[in-house]
């Protein structure tokens, strides 16, 4: 298949994008003390330069006491760490792309002892205590209102920055999707119950960010089905409940979907060869971001069960016969670009014999 379609412009209000490459966002821990630094900058830099069209940064933590949960995981708050990331802004818009920060809060994935307070429990939608400690702190309708208000100054924070739109983390188990999932959401009060009021969250959240940036600032919503701690779990399992979940979010404020799935080949539903991606655009009407293993012949996983796997580059023609029939807009890679910054300036020049193979050592460095 032709890689032109990766390769061609998008175009959404005021994001402008010279390409379909999405750099997607993996932590990385390089930002000792919250603050992205030298390597960080070039590590964004040379993914702009070869031919992603968009970056999406590392999970960035918002303004919140409990919002961290890893080590030298960068903020997203506090003069330092802001003015580092302006410098990432600045490398990443003088190579012609364009970047949005992911805003994150782990939630209850945090344990005591995490920086920078360790004496802070996670917060999550339901207290849970260990040894008759609190290790999760059952977040009030003020804390709610608290975390609510962190992202939306995060995204404020990010306009002013030049930053060219923000993404919500609302996948994989962490904070925003705990609300969502009645396992971890068991709350009696409004923003628990059925579905529409696990979501209530995530939709305050959508609309405060909303608020804080105006009507032309675009609000990405990574949202998955799949979570760190179950990877066969469903939030939904039919088309119709994807379409009842997805609406008020969409209403709320979120301008395009980042589907995040293990294996972008595989059908979401079945009876329909439709990813989550293709799903999520056609119920929806807006703009998806599709990922899950692009560009490589073995998933993450398997990585972390066996430490002397490689993952050799794969075809990209099942992704590009998507792209082509519109079942997508975006494609965002993952561990491809992480070992090769030069990735999609290889797609493109028909260099893939050049292309790195991915192992678990390239988490160690920050190439």
């Amino acid at each position: 298949m032709p890689v032109k379609a990766l390769f061609k412009p998008f175009s959404l209000g005021s994001l402008q994008l010279p390409s379909r490459v999405v750099m997607a966002p993996m932590t990385r821990s390089f930002s000792p003390g919250g603050v992205p630094n030298s390597k960080v900058i070039e590590y964004y830099r040379r993914r702009a330069a070869a031919g992603v069209g968009l970056i999406i940064t590392e999970g960035t933590t918002v303004g919140h006491k409990a919002s961290n949960g890893y080590p030298s995981v960068p903020q997203f708050f506090g003069e330092a760490p802001l003015a580092g990331w302006k410098k990432v802004v600045d490398a990443v818009h003088a190579e012609g792309a364009r970047i949005v920060p992911q805003l994150w809060h782990v939630g209850a994935v945090r344990r005591l002892g995490t920086e920078p307070d360790g004496e802070v429990p996670a917060y999550g939608p339901m207290e849970k205590l260990k040894d008759d400690k609190v290790v999760v702190h059952g977040m009030s309708k003020q804390d709610i209102q608290d975390v609510i208000g962190a992202f939306a100054q995060a995204a404020s924070d990010a306009k002013a920055m030049g930053m060219d739109g923000v993404e919500i983390h609302g996948a994989h188990g962490y904070l925003v999707d705990q609300f969502f999932w009645d396992g971890t959401n068991q709350r009696t009060d409004e923003y628990g119950g059925d579905m529409a009021g696990r979501s209530r969250f995530a939709i305050e959240l959508i609309e405060a960010v909303r608020a804080a940036v105006g009507p032309d600032f675009p609000i990405i919503l990574r949202f998955s089905q799949w979570k760190q701690q179950d990877y066969s779990a469903r939030l939904v399992l039919t088309p119709e409940a994807l379409g009842e979940f997805l609406k008020p979010l969409s209403d709320a404020g979120v301008d395009i979907f980042h589907c995040s799935t293990r294996r972008f080949w595989e059908p979401e539903f079945e009876g329909s060869e439709l990813n989550l991606a293709g799903w999520t655009r056609k119920l929806t009407g807006k703009p998806t971001i599709t990922v899950g293993s692009v560009g490589l012949d073995g998933e993450f996983l398997q990585f972390m069960v066996d430490t002397d796997k490689v993952a050799q580059p794969a075809s990209l023609d099942n992704l590009l016969k998507r792209l082509n029939d519109n079942e997508f807009d975006l494609v965002a890679v993952g561990r491809a670009l992480l070992v090769d910054p030069d990735w999609a300036q290889k797609v493109r020049d028909g260099r893939e014999r050049d292309i790195l193979p991915f192992s678990r050592e390239a988490l160690t460095t920050l190439l």
